[in-house]
């Protein structure tokens, strides 16, 4: 199994090298593909250094899987070319609504694999990944009928320079230095921004309409779904809080047991201090955490929760590395 990781140098892509050689996953040439600005550059796979090559000129004929992970303009560009040789895993945005390319969390619908029509699979949203994994097994057992969600999203989802934004505006505001916004549309140390991504006329942002579509599109469903989106001033890990309404009545335990049962998930849900998990938490684990499971008391057949996840891994890479697993065994 030859593989290609493009957009290897970015928080992403070493993600997707590190699953890969955690998972042990038996690849005969793996190749390190990026722009020009990082081609020549030297990356790890365990212990053996990989050379960087240049994606305008790499040969994709060489390769049978092709990770992307370098933005929605390089996949729009370059995608269809890999695809002629390989099968494309796709972490953008651009091809996920496509009707001929599946979009993929493997615990949900890896069944729709056999839909592929263009050698693409699509990686869904990181925020919709985390929330699909645990909607599947309730939706399942007691139809959903609509779905609130607010999300507090980390600055890795934009990207390692928003991280380091983040780290250095924490540092002048302590300071109490004056700076200049660089890759958010205010400040973000001490804050809470409500807006991801461009907005769309109707006022939804497109992070917003992503969740909305995405989730609907995986699980093959016509659920009602509105979607906050919020940038917070976190490192790594995304957090929801989440109301869902059901047509049919449930108990607490039953919830409970879908999703200590569910693959994927994790419920860590004591009414204790502490008895929850954070962003902080689920930072550089694979499950998708699930606290603060309760009735909604204002409405009939409703329930809130709390999930946590790590973007970069259920989100991101973790989820496109599944993907070719069960690309592989389908």
């Amino acid at each position: 199994m030859n593989i290609a990781i493009v957009g290897a140098t970015g928080n992403v892509g070493r993600k997707i090298i590190e699953v890969l050689y955690k998972k042990k996953i038996s690849v005969d040439n793996l190749f390190f593909v990026a722009s020009s600005n990082s081609a020549g550059s030297v990356l790890k796979f365990g212990d053996k250094e990989i050379k960087v090559e240049n994606l305008e000129n790499f040969d994709f004929s060489k390769v049978n899987i092709s990770f992307f992970s370098a933005g929605k303009t390089i996949s729009e560009k370059y995608v269809p070319l890999a695809a002629k040789h390989s099968v494309v895993i796709d972490n953008s945005s651009f091809f996920r609504m496509d009707p001929d390319v599946p979009l993929i969390v493997p615990q949900v619908n890896k069944d729709h694999l056999k839909d592929m029509k263009k050698n693409i699979i699509a990686n869904p949203n990181c925020s919709t990944a985390q929330l699909v994994i645990v909607l599947k097994s309730l939706n399942d057992a007691f139809k959903i009928k609509r779905v609130v969600i607010s999300t507090y999203q980390s600055t890795s989802g934009a990207g390692k320079k928003s991280m380091d934004e983040l780290i250095d505006q924490t540092k002048l505001v302590l300071d109490k230095k004056n700076f200049e916004v660089k890759n958010f549309t205010k400040q973000i140390a001490f804050n809470a921004i409500p807006h991801i991504d461009s907005f769309s006329d109707d006022g939804y942002t497109k992070e917003e309409l992503k969740m909305i579509n995405e989730t609907n599109k995986i699980l093959g469903s016509k659920i009602d779904i509105t979607a906050t989106c919020v940038r917070i001033p976190v490192l790594v890990s995304h957090a929801e809080s989440v109301n869902i309404e059901f047509e049919n009545d449930f108990t607490l335990k039953k919830i409970k047991e879908l999703l200590t049962t569910a693959e994927g998930c994790k419920v860590v849900d004591e009414n204790s201090d502490g008895g929850y998990i954070t962003p902080v938490d689920a930072e550089g684990k694979n499950e998708t955490f699930i606290s603060r499971i309760r009735k909604d008391n204002s409405k009939k057949n409703a329930l809130n929760m709390w999930i946590v996840s790590d973007n970069l891994l259920r989100g991101a890479a973790l989820n496109a590395v599944e993907i070719a697993e069960a690309y592989i065994k389908r």
